[in-house]
């Protein structure tokens, strides 16, 4: 069943999305060579508290951490570990969710770790213009297959492969709900987009080819050639004539001085 949104509960929403995007700024003040995903686990679980909710995924489905983030070749879902370090060069995936007010927000933002190889850069590039590309499918009329067509078309026209395992989903109560949002698909097909309806969209986008597997900690999901792979998302509400996007990269990439 999709359950659609009344205008009060979208701003419910919003707030627990901009409060993802504002930690993902946070953790972009220490994103460097040298520190463990663990750290960076910890300092956004302080933060998340410390703005008067709780994080989305700790203890989700047994999920033992704040964020999920996966370095290089894995996909989504890596566990942060005071093992693990990142290193120059890296492409690091930082999936971040919170609850506030009984809604959940939910974003991800693929970083670079100092300086990356060009193709690797081109990759996270073309999956952050594909998320933009499927956002402006998600209005009112439209099907989720025109938003899968859409960031398929592109990503594929540009040289790259689409995890089809792991999609995008609704978003409220529940971290999870309908309808499912794949990052493939058909114009015209799939469910319905209606007003009230608020969707995580997510590309995970592949350097080489798109086949995936899980590893032996049962969440961590890589790609099976060991390519890397980016991954973006927002959480957006279906518009009449445009999304509306309650997420925000606007903290990060102030601080990374992006331009858009």
């Amino acid at each position: 069943m999709i359950l659609l949104k009344t205008a009060e509960e979208i701003e419910l929403l919003r707030e627990s999305n901009l409060l993802v995007g504002m930690t993902l700024g946070e953790l972009a003040k220490h994103i460097r060579s040298g520190i463990s995903t663990l750290e960076l686990d910890k300092i956004a679980e302080e933060f998340i508290r410390d703005h008067g909710a709780e994080p989305g995924f700790l203890g989700y489905d047994g999920f033992p951490n704040t964020l999920c983030i996966s370095i290089n070749e894995e996909v989504v879902h890596g566990i942060p570990s005071k093992k693990r370090f990142l290193e120059e060069g890296d492409v690091v995936s930082i999936d971040c969710g919170t609850v506030k007010n009984g809604f959940y927000g939910d974003s991800a933002y693929t970083f670079e770790v100092g300086e990356v190889k060009p193709e690797v850069r081109r990759l996270l590039q073309t999956t952050r213009e594909a998320l933009y590309k499927g956002i402006e499918k998600a209005v009112v009329g439209l099907r989720v297959g025109d938003i899968g067509y859409a960031v398929q078309s592109y990503c594929e026209g540009n040289g790259y492969s689409v995890v089809r395992e792991l999609v995008g989903h609704g978003v409220g109560r529940d971290m999870h709900e309908e309808p499912q949002v794949p990052n493939y698909g058909k114009r015209g097909q799939g469910s319905k987009l209606l007003e009230g309806m608020v969707i995580a969209i997510e590309p995970m986008i592949n350097l080489g080819k798109r086949h995936v597997y899980q590893d032996v900690d049962g969440w961590t999901i890589r790609t099976r050639d060991r390519m890397p792979s980016a991954h973006f998302e927002h959480t957006v509400a279906v518009g009449k004539n445009k999304a509306d996007i309650l997420s925000s990269f606007e903290f990060v990439e102030k601080e990374l001085k992006i331009d858009d």
